[in-house]
């Protein structure tokens, strides 16, 4: 009784009590999601392994607080403020587990796990960060203002291990005279009796002076260059550093802001465009016990010349960079060390975005030696690999190195023997990796993937000299899994196609219950029955299966319409068996079936979750095969379901406004009205580190610029055509949006309208922006498509 009073309480202050959602409208889904229930998040474990604490807020209030559960008792409680403050931040762990350390508010603190003391290690004005253990385990390595330093646990000495200066410091003034200053001290040295007496015992002190002196810490020349990735190897032997030289006249752009508490238009500084100059950046080695320094050889990186293919398609270009026979800029990251210090490997990016090397390091010589390399002619990238980062990289053991790779098509685990060179493929299947982690004692992957279903994620297990893995949750959905450090709980946030994440536990064995520690869902939202939308597979004309998910009328409107939903983002899977990252999508889809409209959201080429060919689908030609997907996926719905080919719409947002737009300018015939929000409508506006790695550059590869870029395709507009756009996107900039406009006035077209929202950036927040948008889109269909 007591605990049905309790769940009354805060269904009455969350304000849903009683109510029904009888039938759906624009108003009622499109209001502040809290109306939903919010689901927990920031999942993180107690240092020893005792409790969970997550952000919740099942009485709906104006913020998410902090909550926690233990291992023995999972009713939620908020946790004090008092506690809140001895909470340990992230860390590193020494080997055995048994003490963490960590940076807090920019000072360093050691947690003793077994007895639970946090002991401060610092308190300066200085901030310090990035600790971890020596080798040893003696010292705690931390870094302040780019500095190295070493501050031993046991008697607390500290010492600084690098002394980064921006240039020499300044020659004595005898250092810097000239010929004839040089000639007048020379000839008086000669001359006079008195000055070679002074000369001898100056040079005498000096050199008792330089005998009482402290050793110097060899000056490191930055030059100007920004400093980064600052490492020590574990024995202490050698140090290295990046130095990054700044790109030069590097352009950003601006996004004006209206509503202002000023009342004067004010200007946001907002990100650079695709084709700015990038930044270039070398690896040094220091030698503590030669104090010399000397960089990481690139040169002889093997096909560090190796010119992309697409540059064929430009024969003036292709002679040119031929001719240059420069070596191509790459990024250098790590080392990462073996825990003997004898082995270092780095992780090695072209910054064209079409190599990964991983090399071993020789930190005696600079030089470097091939264990991998992954070549792609369209552009690196899939779970666990990352072609700005390292991915997923380390040492299992002191000889072997294990990472992620597409090589099979797919993301897979690697292992490969340092020493000798051998490789050893540890997964394998047309499913990806997703998360990898290692387990404390180095014998086991945990890793989560999507092997039964591309739309399901399981978490799983394998020794890490490979083996059959072995599946550990059992809920089909989605499961994102936290591991506890003593590795024998796994907190679970589950979802599934409708129902919100929540947050389970479950005992880290293979088949064990996982139990649910939260219920966030309001009554209001349970009270409608939310379609679980199925998941099924059509045929493109490429003979490649598309999966997607449709929502069926009960009752399909006369005119038979349907409506195509496309995900934003590009690489992003939306077809899964877990909750939508889109759920406003979601509850819309469920809108139009309400309606009597026949809904299909795509996972069109270039989505995640499907493996390597179909990442790069998109390559050269964004609007070609993901735009295809969408066109195939309407003769689906018109041969299974009988839908009007003549009633047919889209809508989506940022890539998913993109495709929209490329719908209505390309395939008029096929799409009679089309709702873009936040739509990209010219490539070569965008942003570099996305839009370079699938359409290279505009001044070296405008070919592709101009098959994908919606700007060059306007003419071809047809049907009735609604854009909604953020007059503060500093995203894809409202300039996107009103540059199209100017194109569309231009070409003397007239079924189109705009939208701006003035105060809001890409991902609107205020829920009247939301009603008003999606109030448009759906009046647009029932205008269009339900004649």
């Amino acid at each position: 009784m007591k605990k049905l009073i309790t769940l009354l309480l805060i269904a009455n202050t969350a304000g849903v009590f009683a109510q029904k959602l009888d039938t759906l409208t624009v108003e009622k889904i499109m209001r502040d999601p809290k109306w939903i229930g919010t689901s927990p998040s920031n999942i993180r474990w107690s240092d020893d392994s005792k409790k969970i604490y997550f952000k919740w807020n099942p009485g709906h209030d104006d913020a998410d607080a902090l909550y926690a559960i233990t291992t023995g008792t999972i009713s939620p409680q908020k946790v004090s403020i008092a506690e809140q403050r001895g909470l340990t931040a992230d860390g590193e762990w020494n080997k055995g587990h048994t003490q963490k350390v960590f940076e807090k508010n920019g000072d360093l603190f050691i947690a003793d796990i077994k007895t639970g003391k946090v002991t401060q290690l610092t308190n300066t004005e200085q901030r310090e960060d990035d600790p971890v253990f020596s080798g040893n385990e003696q010292e705690i390595i931390f870094k302040q203002n780019n500095n190295l330093f070493a501050l031993k646990l046991n008697g607390g000495r500290l010492k600084q291990l690098t002394n980064f200066v921006r240039s020499p410091e300044k020659k004595k003034d005898a250092e810097t005279l000239n010929d004839q200053e040089l000639w007048l001290k020379k000839q008086q040295l000669e001359l006079f009796d008195i000055i070679k007496k002074e000369a001898k015992e100056d040079k005498l002190d000096s050199t008792q002076a330089a005998a009482l002196e402290p050793q110097q810490l060899k000056e490191l020349i930055t030059g100007g260059d920004r400093v980064g990735a600052v490492k020590i190897s574990p024995d202490g032997k050698y140090i290295t550093y990046r130095l990054t030289k700044a790109a030069n006249g590097v352009k950003n752009a601006i996004v004006p802001n209206y509503v202002t508490a000023s009342g004067f238009t004010e200007d946001i500084p907002n990100r650079s465009k695709v084709g700015r100059a990038s930044s270039s950046s070398k690896m040094f080695v220091f030698d503590t016990r030669r104090q010399s320094f000397y960089p990481v050889l690139t040169q002889d990186i093997p096909g560090i010349k190796d010119l992309p293919d697409y540059v064929k398609d430009y024969p003036a270009e292709l002679a040119e960079r031929k001719k240059a026979n420069a070596d191509r800029q790459v990024d250098v990251e790590g080392p990462f060390w073996s825990a003997d210090g004898k082995n270092a490997v780095v992780v090695i990016s072209a910054q064209d975005n079409k190599d990964r090397w991983i090399m071993r390091l020789d930190p005696v010589t600079g030089k470097l030696t091939l264990l991998d390399r992954q070549r792609d002619e369209a552009w690196i990238g899939g779970p666990g690999i990352e072609t700005s980062a390292a991915g997923n990289v380390g040492f299992t053991d002191d000889t072997h190195f294990y990472f992620q790779s597409e090589a099979s098509g797919y993301s897979h685990i690697y292992l490969v023997d340092v020493i000798g060179g051998a490789k050893k493929q540890l997964t394998s299947g047309k499913w990806e990796v997703q998360t990898l982690q290692l387990s404390n004692d180095k014998k086991t992957f945990y890793f989560t993937a999507n092997m039964e279903h591309p739309g399901i994620t399981h978490f799983y297990s394998i020794p890490v000299s490979g083996g059959k893995p072995v599946k550990i949750t059992g809920m089909k959905g989605g499961n994102d899994v936290t591991l506890s450090p003593d590795e024998k709980w796994l907190a679970i946030r589950y979802s599934y196609s409708n129902k919100p994440w929540e947050l389970y536990l479950q005992p880290n064995k293979p088949g064990a219950k996982a139990v649910q520690v939260t219920h966030s869902v309001s009554a209001e939202f349970n009270s409608y029955a939310w379609r679980d939308p199925e998941i099924i597979t059509f045929k493109n004309r490429y003979g490649a299966d598309v999966y997607a998910r449709q929502y069926l009328p009960k009752k399909a409107d006369p005119a038979k319409p349907a409506v195509i939903f496309v995900h934003g983002a590009g690489y992003l899977q939306e077809v899964t068996y877990s909750w939508s990252y889109y759920f406003r999508e979601f509850m819309f889809n469920n809108l139009l079936a309400d309606n009597g409209y026949t809904v299909l959201d795509i996972d069109y080429t270039a989505s995640a979750g499907y493996g390597r060919d179909w990442r790069t689908g998109i390559y050269r030609h964004m609007g070609g095969k993901d735009l295809t997907d969408q066109v195939d996926g309407v003769k689906y719905l018109v041969e299974k379901f009988g839908v009007n080919p003549k009633h047919v719409g889209l809508y989506g947002g940022s890539y998913g406004g993109f495709i929209t737009l490329m719908g209505m300018f390309t395939e008029p015939d096929v799409f009679a009205a089309g709702g873009a929000i936040r739509s990209v409508t010219d490539w070569a506006h965008y942003n570099h580190g996305y839009t370079s790695n699938i359409l290279n550059e505009p001044f070296t590869d405008e070919q592709a610029y101009r098959k994908s870029s919606p700007i060059y395709f306007v003419n071809g507009l047809k049907g009735n055509l609604l854009m909604l756009h953020g007059m503060i996107d500093q995203n894809v900039n409202y300039q996107d949006i009103i540059r199209l406009t100017q194109k569309l006035i231009e070409l003397h077209k007239e079924n189109w309208e705009l939208a701006s929202y003035p105060v809001e950036d890409h991902g609107f927040e205020q829920p009247s922006s939301w009603a008003d948008e999606y109030k448009r889109i759906f009046k647009l269909f029932e205008q269009t498509l339900r004649k």
